[in-house]
């Protein structure tokens, strides 16, 4: 369950790959290949350059056209994805 938790560190591992932890602890691999395809503000993350430019904001993962994703999203995936998704 999410408990308004905050990102606090991104790590890009490869594609359209990064490895998110949150500020509780819970981390997890994030594809967001599924993302690129949802509308205009994220056509630009296409670009796997410009994908890697991410950055945190707001304790979330943000671009710089202003593309972000709702940090309980990726909570979320986290947790129903990843083995080691609880500290």
């Amino acid at each position: 369950m999410w408990n308004l938790n905050d990102i606090i560190r991104i790590n890009y591992i490869e594609n359209y790959t990064f490895h998110i932890i949150f500020d509780d602890g819970v981390q997890g691999d994030v594809d967001f290949s599924g993302y690129i395809e949802k509308g205009p503000v994220f056509e630009p993350l296409k670009d796997k350059n410009y994908f890697r430019k991410a950055f945190l904001e707001g304790g979330t993962i943000s671009w710089p056209n202003g593309a972000d994703i709702a940090p309980e999203s990726l909570y979320n995936k986290i947790l129903q994805t990843s083995k080691t998704a609880v500290k």
